[in-house]
């Protein structure tokens, strides 16, 4: 795969739909050509301990932040006609489809592709594990921010010019 966005979403409670940030990295002809990122205000407002704990963010970091859809409006252009790549693309899909859902967005149906089913298949029992620092590390890219959005969606995009 040469052309694509890897994306990736922190959520400030266990709603889909509370994102928190969003890193973005755009991949054509197999190199890193922009990036994006962005703190959003959550929806629903508020911020559960574990989250916090995981990613390092809560209210005050996006009292002051833009809605999703004002955020969206600037990733839109950046993955226009791209698949979406994640690691566990799952949790992400869902994540900006729930958004999408809660401020009454007509959702395009993007493609995604997982970067943790290709390491699974790619790897198998020859890691210890498939978390995103463990994969990225096999593939040659040192993550030095994990729970980052933008480091994250780095570490991902790095794996899937690897091994998509």
């Amino acid at each position: 795969m040469k052309n694509f966005a890897a994306i990736d979403f922190e959520t400030a409670n266990e709603e889909p739909s509370s994102v928190c940030s969003v890193g973005v990295v755009i991949v054509r002809d197999g190199q890193i050509v922009d990036s994006f990122y962005s703190l959003i205000h959550p929806e629903p407002e508020y911020y559960q301990w574990f989250c916090q704990q995981v990613h390092g963010l809560g209210p005050d970091d996006t009292e002051d932040a833009p809605v999703f859809p004002c955020v969206w409006e600037k990733v839109e252009p950046l993955i226009e006609g791209l698949p979406l790549v994640a690691h566990n693309s799952g949790f992400d899909e869902g994540c900006l489809k729930a958004a999408f859902q809660v401020y009454r967005m007509d959702y395009p149906d993007y493609e995604f592709h997982d970067t943790l089913a290709a390491s699974r298949s790619h790897f198998g029992r020859l890691l210890p594990n498939h978390r995103l620092p463990t994969v990225a590390a096999a593939c040659g890219y040192d993550l030095q921010d994990h729970h980052h959005a933008l480091a994250d969606a780095e570490a991902c995009a790095a794996i899937a010019m690897k091994i998509l």
